[in-house]
């Protein structure tokens, strides 16, 4: 089996649905996750303010 070399230490706060706050150790700035576009209208919902959903920002990594 090969060495560990990192584990990710990260805290998440629901705010108000469908709000969400990822805190990554090592980071002052939270990640903001929420709903926009098709996903808000998929689940008939208008959020307080569009936000980048959880697929946005896995999207951004795997793209990187």
């Amino acid at each position: 089996m090969g060495e560990l070399i990192h584990t990710s230490k990260i805290r998440i706060f629901q705010d108000q649905p469908p709000e969400r706050r990822a805190f990554v150790e090592g980071f002052d700035a939270p990640l903001e996750f929420g709903v926009h576009g098709g996903i808000k209208h998929f689940y008939r919902m208008e959020p307080k303010r569009d936000l980048p959903a959880t697929l946005d920002h896995m999207v951004a990594a795997v793209g990187g």
